[in-house]
């Protein structure tokens, strides 16, 4: 089944915002509820990842990037133009804030606000190549082996992404950018933006560059109940 472009662009718009909104949201919520910052990233952690497998769940037959450096190695793979991939960040961002703006209004706080956490220096960059290469991989070997379960696969990558990068694995230039936007607990400053964007462009370039070598192999000749 295809979708036109509209409904496409429709479910990227509403499927990042409800992204941020858990992204941001559980953050708040978190943070309101221990003064323990492990306890507050788990729970910002597990939120992200179950939310992550449902949208992909339910939006993935219309359009379910959520992402504009997917969207782009989207692009480059030609399965969807450039012009789309342009359309499709620019709603990711849009959604991505409009998210952020809901989190505040649920929460009770000051809709417009800018962050002022420091989130910068090449161990923060490094992580955020490792993170973006990590989940574009992710994306590209499970749609390659195992599309039915992508979902699950991309939740369960970013819950272990969280606590495996000293990033807490953004991934995601649009949820950069609108957490951006949040003086919460995870803000980032927008002067902190442009080295995460370039770090998740590369590693997601990368992947994209391995994946298309690696996983293009002729399947084994061999029955895995032959080797013992």
């Amino acid at each position: 089944m295809t979708f036109d472009i509209r409904r496409r662009l429709a479910a990227e718009a509403l499927g990042t915002a409800i992204l941020v909104a858990t992204v941001v949201g559980s953050g708040i919520m978190a943070d309101k509820l221990s003064d323990d910052v492990a306890i507050s990233l788990l729970g910002n952690t597990l939120a992200t990842g179950a939310i992550l497998v449902v949208l992909i769940t339910i939006l993935g037959p219309i359009s379910a990037h959520f992402n504009p450096v997917v969207s782009l190695v989207a692009a480059i793979k030609r399965d969807i133009t450039l012009s789309e991939a342009a359309a499709y960040a620019l709603v990711q961002i849009v959604g991505g804030i409009a998210g952020t703006w809901i989190a505040h209004a649920m929460f009770d706080l000051p809709i417009f606000q800018v962050s002022e956490t420091v989130r910068t220096g090449m161990p923060q960059w490094t992580a955020e190549a490792v993170a973006a290469f990590g989940l574009l991989f992710t994306i590209l070997g499970g749609v390659r082996f195992r599309p039915d379960s992508v979902a699950w696969l991309v939740g369960l990558y970013i819950t272990a992404a969280y606590w495996a990068t000293s990033s807490t694995s953004f991934a995601n230039p649009a949820v950069a950018i609108a957490r951006s936007l949040t003086n919460t607990f995870s803000g980032i400053r927008p002067l902190d933006l442009p080295g995460f964007v370039i770090a998740e462009t590369v590693g997601a370039l990368l992947a994209a560059a391995l994946a298309s070598w690696l996983f293009a192999g002729n399947r084994p000749t061999f029955s895995p109940k032959e080797v013992v």
